[in-house]
């Protein structure tokens, strides 16, 4: 007898599209950026298109897909991002999925105290070592947008407080051209200078084009640093069906293609052989009030036929889960955040960010971020799914406990058990009387007590002293430059 797959891997798999909907979308998306264009308010990049055959009018610019088509046979499938300390972290390709932290919102929900406030340089701080502790928490991105700062120079003060208490990769969000060189700058400073940091990036610029189908000067200027030193960006533009795109899905996402596909190509005209990601979010404008929902299931629906029409095209992929609309950490904070961590995984989208997010993103809450980090474990457990072989369909040691007896003792339970069985951090799985004597505590509760021995207990691997005063220098000159005082 011939026998196959003797050790296998038994996993969920998930396909939202067909192969004829996905070239249908792609097809769209093609069609958009030819026949409809985009508004770009930047004359060198217009030159630059124009030059490789783009039809520019005024501030139109119409490109053919042949340029399209061009642009992402040049772009990497995928890069390979390192943390703080150059050690290989994240393998961006394919279906692998990584989930990152929530960003930019004005205000926080307290770690400590649970109170909403404005976001300052503090809770970015302490929200990124909590980060830095979390297992399933695989990058990171400030937490916040820092109000008690500069606004012209507050990215400095945010990547600062970042980088300083993780070692983890950064997504970053920058908010002027000058302001990304300067991080780029810190960036180099940490990894040992500006060739150590293209040879092992260890984090991503986010540029943001506005929908639909307008790039302003300032992003495009972020995408042409970028392009120049040749380190990984995300393509990211957000639409809200039913107001900034179509509220249809099947043209909300042929329009986040086209959109994304765009910033991909003034990328790859800039520096051949750039490494990119595309990637567009959908926040669901809800009509009753005219406010943004991140916790809507239209979200991850669009977010996963746009993963599959990426796919297509071997390029690295862009998501958004964890993140609520809820006040508290309720029933829907848990609900919103478990759907999309586990639609989004089963899509094999690679940097899912946002984990965190509060109050239709208005707020970053690191209790969320804690919940979320026992979610995506649950979520990685199913996805593992479970080996088929010999060993762990265990025959031989069915045979030996037999009829009536238990497996407590058994060999085979203590090699396995770690591996095959999950356990969360702020769940319960007390019985009644214990957990009513322990002070009958809810989630809650539990995540703000974890997030206190975290902030006690843990230590982020401290960069070298020389570097640190560097940094000090370029965030404080920087800021001088940026604030023109």
């Amino acid at each position: 007898m011939i026998q196959t797959n003797i050790t296998s891997k038994a996993s969920p798999r998930f396909r939202m599209l067909t192969e004829d909907q996905v070239e249908r979308i792609k097809r769209a998306a093609f069609e958009v950026l030819e026949k409809v264009g985009f508004k770009v308010l930047h004359a060198g990049v217009r030159k630059m298109l124009r030059s490789a055959g783009a039809i520019v009018q005024g501030e139109s610019v119409k490109v053919p897909e042949f340029i399209v088509q061009g642009c992402l046979s040049t772009a990497p499938k995928g890069w390979i991002l390192y943390d703080r300390q150059g050690r290989r972290a994240l393998d961006v390709s394919g279906r692998n999925s990584y989930y990152g932290t929530s960003t930019a919102s004005p205000n926080t929900k307290d770690a400590l105290t649970g109170e909403y406030h404005e976001t300052r340089v503090e809770d970015l701080a302490r929200a990124a070592k909590v980060a830095d502790a979390l297992e399933n928490i695989d990058w990171v991105m400030p937490m916040g947008s820092a109000q008690d700062v500069p606004a012209m120079a507050a990215e400095l003060h945010e990547f600062f407080a970042t980088v300083t208490n993780t070692i983890k990769p950064i997504v970053f969000l920058a908010y002027s051209p000058r302001g990304t060189e300067l991080i780029y700058d810190m960036a180099a400073e940490v990894a040992g200078g500006t060739d150590k940091l293209r040879e092992k990036p260890f984090l991503v610029l986010y540029p943001e084009t506005i929908s639909p189908l307008i790039m302003p000067k300032e992003v495009a200027d972020r995408i042409l640093i970028a392009a120049d030193r040749c380190l990984p960006q995300m393509m990211g533009p957000t639409i809200q069906p039913g107001a900034t795109g179509p509220v249809t899905m099947a043209g909300a996402v042929a329009q986040g293609v086209a959109e994304s596909m765009f910033c991909i190509v003034v990328a790859q005209l800039r520096r051949q052989g750039c490494p990119v990601g595309l990637g567009c979010n959908f926040g669901i404008l809800d009509m009753a009030n005219a406010l943004m929902s991140i916790g809507s299931p239209e979200m991850s629906l669009a977010l996963s036929a746009q993963a599959e029409v990426i796919q297509s095209m071997g390029l690295p992929t862009w998501g958004l889960a964890g993140a609520t609309d809820a006040k508290s950490l309720d029933a829907q904070a848990g609900a919103e955040a478990a759907y999309h961590i586990l639609a989004q995984g089963l899509s094999g989208l690679n940097l899912i960010h946002d984990v965190g997010y509060m109050d239709m993103s208005m707020a970053c809450a690191v209790e969320q971020l804690v919940v979320g980090n026992d979610i995506i474990g649950m979520t990685k457990r199913f996805l593992q799914g479970f080996e088929v072989s010999d060993e762990h369909l265990a025959m031989e040691v069915i045979s030996q406990v037999g009829p009536g007896g238990h497996y407590l003792q058994q060999h085979h339970t203590m090699n396995h058990f770690r591996n095959e069985l999950w356990r969360s951090k702020v769940f319960t799985r007390q019985p009644f009387e214990t957990w009513k004597e322990d002070g009958s505590k809810d989630v809650e509760t539990r995540t703000r007590e974890e997030i206190r021995r975290i902030l006690e207990t843990h230590k982020t691997e401290s960069l070298p002293g020389g570097v640190l005063t560097e940094l000090e220098r370029i965030k404080t000159k920087g800021e001088k430059e940026l604030t023109g005082k």
